[in-house]
């Protein structure tokens, strides 16, 4: 079941996004980055963002999320138990969908350099490398700028 976040959520979610964020990013990017990629620090920008996000979630349990920033597929994570199931096409799906509701033509979003199996799974569900760019990410000590591969996909 995919649906609006709730603040009830929040602790799932920060926690998801924490694991998901370390086993996907903290080898591959700066470690001064992951230093200040605390678990506080995702349920900070969570509740900041909370009308945004869509869970995917079963059984009670959530299972992964998105987050939408205009234009921008934000965030996307799926929980290591959910990897290779139905979770993250149908969670993919749903944000695409909400996307092209907002009347986006063009979507796209930002990969970590080197996280090729989150890179595989984009091309996989129709999204195309357009190049490299420089992300301004928020932290707690302000903005940390990182290269990172921009996707896009036309909707």
């Amino acid at each position: 079941m995919i649906r609006n976040a709730l603040e009830a959520d929040v602790t799932a979610l920060a926690r998801l996004w924490f694991d998901g964020w370390q086993d996907g990013h903290a080898a591959v990017l700066p470690a001064e980055l992951a230093r200040l990629r605390t678990l506080e620090s995702f349920r900070k920008r969570l509740v900041e963002a909370l009308t945004s996000v869509r869970v995917c979630e079963r059984d009670g349990k959530i299972l992964g999320f998105s987050m939408l920033k205009g234009d921008e597929l934000y965030q996307f994570y799926v929980s290591a138990e959910a990897r290779g199931s139905d979770v993250a096409p149908s969670l993919m799906a749903d944000a695409v969908e909400q996307l092209r509701a907002a009347g986006v033509e063009v979507a796209w979003l930002a990969c970590a350099i080197g996280n090729d199996r989150a890179a595989r799974f984009y091309e996989k569900s129709g999204w195309h490398r357009a190049g490299v760019f420089t992300s301004e990410l928020p932290t707690p000590d302000g903005i940390f700028r990182l290269d990172v591969w921009r996707y896009e996909v036309r909707l």
